[in-house]
Parts: structure tokens; C-alpha cells; sequence
């Protein structure tokens, strides 16, 4: 009944199982990948043809983490999967950006390649599995496509490179590398790192490109005996020619427009030429074609003129950073702000300060952990000049979020050093070029005008190439034109020391190391101009929090004592935050987080805790609540849940009748600890402390 295919591979220290004829055999292409115990299901299907005046390719990638994989139930009230997470989102990213470019130029048949996770074994993580398992789907799908493709993950670790490390090797690694490429070259490049140097950057770049040739080998093996039959390409329009001479004579007018410096004029005249370039087409030419036309104009005449004469499209040369202001504390009531301009780029960004209640609760595959660093970055239609929809954050925006995250995370102080959930917001108030590098130089200042104490300040910039043939040309601070017509959008964060973060993409088929190089290289010294651009404003994080943010202050308790610090229910801790406005956290090992925004507050909150917290001592005076009277005495409630018995004898000097004589139940009273008997009770007498102001009165007796 099946017809299937199988290749396995040693890939490293791992075995690789590519399978394709048994699952979802409708699908133009379906592969399982499975390494280890981790097996994802990638499925490629392509529409026959493409809608009627289509300008664009229609291409999705949905990678989908099923909570079965895992052996686990979904969480929630429908117990079922819902929206994507940010991990789904950001992983469909990463598939989508190295296989982008190799469709063919005309191809607008919409497609879809489904990754889905169906089991997990919590050590090899999936996303490397499915960015294999979609190339190998593609490629024997019969959709025209210009790959293979492999990815890899690498980590570095005492000075030795690290081949797709587990989940545990990663927990240690000073680098987390993912990249994507041919047998040609790299493609994509994605990372977090410990401001480490550019030469090891590059090296794991290298490393990991000669790692993936055995895998682009065994999908090509698996194509040989499984591929579809080939679509033909798509086909030039028979009219193409004759309009692109049309086309072609408004070259002056296009050299023109990208003579202008300013954004906003420059896109009002290049649309009056595009619409004469319709008029002269007449009213039966295509307006598709036509302005896929104009947009091969304006690419060769912003490439050519770069090439030619090193000057780009707002007159700088090829490694010039264009005019920075940075300004912090631009919001009176936040916690910490800043404004970063970097020539038509701006990034508002607030940072705000939080408990550990304010902690992002994260339900993963792989298990339910804490995030106590949130970025989150904001695109809104304005920031182009623009009138759009205003709606849930999309792909790009939490990819360009993650992307300044990674930036920031190597350099945040410890939770023991700086104990607060921290959140910073990006909101892209202009754009034209790396607002998401806008938002790295942002997010450092604003944390540092908030008091986090950073361990150096943070820039990032974006790098650009075009390339023809041999000649090519590295650029410094792109702008977006430049991001759309270049070959390249390289983006370099980190500090004085070393880089933090690195993520490429690249639009030709490959770059060679040289290039490589040369971009990481322009881009250290745009990195350092920048900060020290930054440095005008800020050098080091404040010393002292804004009036408004919650004071954090922290006390070691007893594990044991945990239980009655929380109470039934939670109800002595409700108790105490209610009664003192503070917010307590408690972490397991007996740690105990008081956060204020008053001293009153947070003195009232530590008083509480360690009344019932304390043990009573020998000696010690307390104030306490008569809870009960019997013949005897009475019991007083005098530390937290802790009673303690005032015998009759202990309550006054003289000779007392009844207890009630001298207290009762709800009263106020003084006592000092005189001793415990063989069941640890406490012994408490009244008539050695004064009762108006808990002064100590035995020397006064003596």
C-alpha cells in the first residue's frame, strides 16, 4: 500500500531520518524528520496557478507544536492548541527567511509548508529538524524551487564549536547560532551570543555551513528517488520586452526621484514617474508586470550608482552612520525612557520595572518556565506615513522584538544582583532603515535611565550589500530602500567587548566568508561610533530608581516557615500585602522579595514577616492580642500564629482575683518572655514590662 522512501544519516553525534511515501501522501511534498526522538511531519503544496493579478508570492509557513508531542495537556479552559506561540511564530520565521529567495522570480503560485511537531523528546530541539524536513519536502515536491537547503544550530563552548547541542548542552553554551544555507553558501544567519568577538562569530558561521553538506547531500538523494516530476518555470510575459523598453526610457526621471534626500518627497516623485510609466503603457498593459518593471529600474539605478561612484541614495558614502540624538528621561511618570533617532529612524522605548509576580508564565513544549526580560516592539502604520490597521502584533514584530531581545539578554544583571522583572517597549515612532537596531540603542538607554545596571550599553546596526558579478559594495546604516533593492540586511548588536546578537539575511544565493568579514568588520566600527553617540546621553545605568518604581528589598526566612508566612489558602500573605499595600514574592529556598513603593510600606510588610517568621527569644519584649482567658491566665497571641500563656502570678505585681481583672479578650498588651516549658510553650509575664510604653521594668524591681 505505501511506496516509501527512507535516509538516514550520521549528522554529528546524532542520527537523521528522512521518510517521505507513508504520511499525507496528497501533499505535493511530505517528509518526516526525525533525530533522536523528535519528529516533525513538513508538508509542501503549491496552488496550480496563481490569481489573476497577483503582484507578490503568496508564501506561509506555519510551524505548529503539538502539546501530545510531549506527552502533555493543553493548558487553558478549551484544552485544545490556539493561537501560535511566540516560539511557533519566531520558528516559522526562521524556516521562511532561507527558502524565501530560492523560488524562481515570476513564481506567484501561493504556497504553504506545514512543519508539525508530533513528538519531542526534550533534548534535540525541533526547530532544526523542521527547517530540514521543509527543505526536503520542497525539494521533492516538484514545485519549482532553487535548493536544497540545510540549518544547523551552534554553540560554543571552552573555545570548541558545538554541533546542534541538546537542550542541557545549551545551558552552559556562550552561543546559540542558527543558520540556513545551500551547498553554495549561508542564507540566514540568527543568534544570541556572550559578547563574543567577531573572528568567532564568523568562525561558527563557517563551521556550521561545512556541518550541513551531508544533509543538503542526503535530501538530494532522497529527491533522486522520490521527486515529483519538475513544474516548468514560470515564463516571461510576451509583452515583457516591448514594455520594459518603455519603461527603461524614464531611467533619467528614476535617477531623478533617488536624487532626492528625503524620504517623503523621494517615494511622492518616483510615484509620478511610475504612473506615467502606466500612461505610456496604455491601458491594456498589465499594471502588475509593469510595476515589477519599474522596480527592476530602480534597483539597477540605485545598485549602479552605488557601484560606480560609492555614493548612496541620501549622499553618504558606503560606511557612514547618518545623524544620531539620543535623549533619556523623556517621560516624567515611567520608570526609565528614552528617544533614539538615528537619521529617518526612531524608537520611543519605556522600561518598566516589576515583581516577581509581573513574571511572563510560559507554557512550552518542553516544559513551564519564567521570563523575567520582556521586549516587546511596536510597528504602527504612522511611523511609514501611512494609514493602516492597528491589530495583534505580527510576524515581523515579534521577530524584530526577539531579535533586540537577544541583544539585551547577555548583558541584564542577575536576579540575585537586581531582583525585578523588567519590560521594555518599543514603539517605532518614524522608520526608514533597522528600527529593530532602533530599538537595541533604545531599549539599553531606557533601561539604564530606569537604574538597570547593565553590564556595558548596547548598539546595533544594520549592514546592506550589493553585489554584480565580482564588484559589490558593503553598506553602513542602510536605509529601507536600500533594504529592498540590496542583497543583504545584516544585523550586527553588541557592546564595546563583543557582539550579543547577529541576524542575516540574504537575497542572492550566497556570500563568501570574505564578504562576511567585511560587513562584521564595518560593522564593529559603525557599533562603536554609535555607542559612543549613545554615551552622550548615558554612560551607566542611574543610581537611584524613579520615585514611582516599586523599591525592592529581599530577607531569608526559614524553608520551614514558608508554610506560615503563605497560611491557609494563601490568607496570611493576602492579609499582609492588603494591610501594607506591598507585593511579597517567596521562591523556594526560604528567599522573600518585598516590593514598595513607600519605606512606610515596606517596613510595615517586614515587621509582619518576621513576627511570624521569628522565633521568640529569651528575654524579648512583644506586643500582643489576648486571644483567651481561663482561671489561670490568659493566652496572647504575640508573634504571628505563636500564643504564649501569661500565667495569673505574671500579670501583676499584686495579688489578682480574676484574670479578667486585669485583661480580656481583644485587649492590647506588653509581654516579655521569661521561658518554655517541656512541650517548647511559651511563658510570657505581663507585670515585667510597662504596659503604656513596653519599657522593660525588672531593673526597676532590682
Amino acid at each position: 500500500m505505501f511506496e516509501i522512501y527512507r535516509k538516514e544519516i550520521n549528522w554529528g553525534d546524532k542520527t537523521l531520518i528522512l521518510e517521505t511515501g507513508k504520511v499525507a501522501r496528497q501533499a505535493d511534498g511530505a517528509v518526516m524528520a526525525t533525530m533522536g526522538e523528535t519528529s516533525v511531519l513538513c508538508t509542501a503544496v503549491a496552488a496550480k496557478t496563481a490569481r489573476p493579478g497577483q503582484d507578490f508570492f503568496p508564501l506561509t509557513v506555519n510551524y505548529q507544536e503539538k502539546a501530545f508531542a510531549a506527552g502533555k495537556i493543553p493548558g487553558g479552559f478549551f484544552k485544545r492548541e490556539g493561537r501560535p506561540s511566540e516560539n511557533e511564530t519566531l520558528t516559522s520565521r526562521l524556516i521562511d527567511r532561507p527558502i524565501r529567495p530560492l523560488f524562481p522570480k515570476g513564481f506567484k503560485c501561493e504556497t504553504q509548508i506545514v512543519c508539525t511537531v508530533l513528538s519531542h523528546d526534550l533534548e534535540n530541539n525541533p526547530d532544526i529538524v523542521a527547517m530540514v524536513g521543509a527543505s526536503a519536502a520542497l525539494t521533492i515536491s516538484g514545485v519549482p524551487f532553487f535548493g536544497p537547503i540545510a540549518g544547523a544550530r551552534i554553540g560554543w563552548k571552552d573555545g570548541d564549536y558545538i554541533l546542534n547541542p541538546t537542550r542541557s548542552e545549551m545551558a552552559d553554551s556562550q552561543l546559540d547560532l542558527i543558520l540556513a544555507g545551500t551547498a553554495e553558501g549561508v542564507l540566514m544567519v540568527e543568534s544570541e551570543a556572550s559578547e563574543l568577538s567577531e573572528d568567532i562569530m564568523l568562525g561558527a558561521v563557517t563551521f556550521g555551513h561545512a556541518q550541513m553538506q551531508p544533509v543538503i547531500e542526503a535530501i538530494i538523494s532522497l529527491a533522486e528517488a522520490a521527486a515529483k516530476e519538475p513544474r516548468a518555470l514560470p515564463e516571461e510575459a510576451p509583452e515583457a520586452e516591448a514594455l520594459r523598453k518603455t519603461v527603461t526610457g524614464l531611467r533619467k526621471k528614476v535617477e531623478a526621484g533617488y536624487a532626492i534626500k528625503d524620504k517623503t518627497s523621494r517615494q511622492d516623485a518616483l510615484a509620478e514617474v511610475k504612473a506615467e510609466a502606466l500612461e505610456k503603457a496604455g491601458e491594456e498593459a498589465d499594471p502588475v508586470l509593469v510595476g515589477g518593471l519599474m522596480k527592476e529600474l530602480e534597483a539597477d539605478v540605485v545598485r549602479s550608482a552605488i557601484l560606480k561612484t560609492g555614493t548612496r541614495i541620501d549622499g553618504r558614502d558606503t560606511k557612514t552612520v547618518r545623524p544620531i540624538v539620543a535623549e533619556v528621561g523623556m517621560l516624567p511618570r515611567t520608570h526609565g525612557s528614552s528617544l533614539f533617532t538615528r537619521g529617518e529612524t526612531q524608537a520611543l522605548c519605556v522600561t518598566t520595572l516589576g515583581t516577581g509576580q509581573d513574571e511572563q508564565i510560559v507554557d512550552a513544549l518542553d516544559g513551564e518556565y519564567r521570563s523575567r526580560f520582556m521586549l516587546h516592539y511596536n510597528f504602527p502604520p504612522y511611523s511609514v506615513g501611512e494609514a493602516g490597521r492597528m491589530g495583534t502584533p505580527g510576524r515581523r514584530e515579534v521577530g524584530h522584538g526577539k531579535l533586540a531581545w537577544r541583544a539585551i539578554n547577555p548583558v541584564l544583571p542577575s536576579k540575585e544582583a537586581f531582583p525585578y522583572t523588567l519590560r521594555t517597549v518599543s514603539e517605532v515612532t518614524e522608520s526608514n532603515g533597522s528600527s529593530s537596531m532602533a530599538t537595541v540603542c533604545g531599549t539599553s538607554l531606557s533601561m539604564m535611565d530606569a537604574g538597570v545596571p547593565l553590564a556595558r550599553p548596547v548598539a546595533g546596526i544594520a549592514m546592506g550589500l550589493i553585489k554584480e558579478g565580482d564588484d559589490f559594495a558593503v553598506l553602513s546604516d542602510i536605509l529601507g530602500d536600500e533594504d529592498h533593492l540590496g542583497d543583504m540586511d545584516f544585523k550586527v548588536a553588541g557592546t564595546e567587548t563583543g557582539i550579543t546578537s547577529l541576524q542575516m539575511d540574504i537575497k542572492i544565493t550566497s556570500i563568501t566568508p570574505e564578504i562576511m568579514k567585511i560587513a562584521l568588520d564595518q560593522a564593529r566600527d559603525g557599533r562603536l561610533h554609535i555607542l559612543g553617540e549613545m554615551a552622550k546621553a548615558l554612560t551607566t545605568a542611574r543610581e537611584s530608581l524613579a520615585d514611582s518604581a516599586p523599591k525592592i528589598s529581599t530577607v531569608k526566612i526559614p524553608v520551614d516557615k514558608i508554610r506560615e508566612l503563605i497560611g491557609p489558602g494563601g490568607k496570611v500573605i493576602r492579609e499582609i500585602c492588603e494591610e501594607t499595600g506591598a507585593k511579597i514574592d517567596i521562591e523556594d529556598d526560604g528567599t522573600v522579595s518585598v516590593a514598595a513603593v513607600s519605606q512606610e510600606s515596606s517596613d510595615a510588610a517586614h515587621r509582619r514577616i518576621k513576627e511570624i517568621t521569628a522565633e521568640p527569644e529569651l528575654g524579648e519584649i512583644y506586643q500582643g492580642k489576648v486571644v483567651k482567658t481561663v482561671e489561670f491566665g490568659a493566652f496572647v497571641n504575640f508573634l504571628g500564629p505563636r500564643d504564649g500563656l501569661v500565667h495569673i502570678s505574671e500579670m501583676r505585681n499584686e495579688r489578682v482575683g480574676q484574670t479578667t481583672d486585669v485583661c480580656k479578650e481583644g485587649d492590647m498588651v506588653w509581654v516579655k518572655v521569661i521561658g518554655f516549658d517541656d512541650r517548647g510553650k511559651v511563658k510570657l509575664s505581663m507585670k515585667r514590662v510597662d504596659q503604656e510604653d513596653g519599657a522593660d521594668l525588672e531593673g526597676k524591681e532590682e
